[in-house]
């Protein structure tokens, strides 16, 4: 039984080596003093990070990421809110195949998906490219918002909301004072995960981006084409930490939302 446990443990250490070794080096090259990448590096020096600052492009594509993000997220919420509690609540023909319209964007490939938004949204209706960027990124998002606060409302008692209602309270007071405050935390993960996942998009991104307009990933990969400095090294590090940060609040929330329905 002992070198049983050995053997897991030590195929265990292999996983972790195998998935976090290739960001400790990324993380160690970032502070390469040279101009170009290496590993292991010569010396110590933050000055990669500043030049972040000083490409542009980098902070002009962080900004349209930020605001494509937000504004999908509530474009995803709006919809996908409802969605999750028509779907949580009631019984209906078509409901499956409802369901499963939802998550289609997670299960049809990026590539795929990217494609067909670029055919029909940009070429077909000619609309304008942040216009049809936005809206690639809120079908992105829309699964993830769906799938989360439908898993919070599996917790909730739905026999509280006809208490409220049979005690005269409207359907939208009720809704809005009895189930929302109950899933509060799981909106707030539903938008943090749908934010991490528009933000660090690449599939669709690089289908419904054009001259002038452009992500932070899909300008990190442009970058890379022409330069091999440690700068990409450094973005990624500061990339790794707020999607770290994003989700240990999303563990917590999680978690939260899970213990306060027992």
């Amino acid at each position: 039984m002992q070198e049983k446990n050995r053997g897991l443990g030590l195929f265990t250490l292999l996983v972790y080596i195998f998935l976090l070794g290739p960001l400790v080096i990324i993380a160690f090259t970032s502070f390469e003093p040279g101009s170009v990448l290496k590993f292991p590096p010569q010396g110590f020096s933050l000055k990669w990070y500043s030049n972040i600052l000083e490409v542009s492009m980098f902070t002009k594509t962080f900004y349209t990421s930020i605001i494509v993000s937000l504004i999908g997220n509530l474009l995803a919420l709006l919809i996908g809110m409802p969605a999750a509690y028509a779907l949580s609540r009631f019984e209906f023909k078509g409901k499956s195949l409802l369901n499963a319209v939802f998550i289609s964007p997670v299960l049809i490939p990026g590539i795929v998906l990217g494609f067909t938004m670029l055919k029909y949204v940009i070429v077909t209706y000619n609309l304008p490219i942040y216009a049809a960027l936005l809206i690639g990124h809120t079908v992105v998002m829309l699964p993830f918002i769906i799938r989360v606060i439908a898993s919070s409302l599996s917790n909730f008692d739905f026999a509280i909301e006809e208490a409220a209602l049979s005690l005269g309270a409207g359907q939208l007071k009720t809704f809005f004072k009895v189930v929302l405050p109950n899933i509060k935390s799981g909106i707030i993960a539903a938008v943090l995960i749908a934010f991490l996942e528009s933000f660090n998009n690449v599939d669709i991104s690089v289908f419904m981006t054009g001259p002038g307009v452009s992500t932070l990933p899909i300008q990190m990969l442009t970058y890379v084409e022409n330069h091999f400095d440690p700068t990409i090294a450094a973005i990624s590090v500061i990339l790794m930490i707020f999607t770290a940060v994003f989700m240990f609040v999303i563990e917590r929330l999680m978690g939260l939302s899970y213990f306060t329905k027992r």
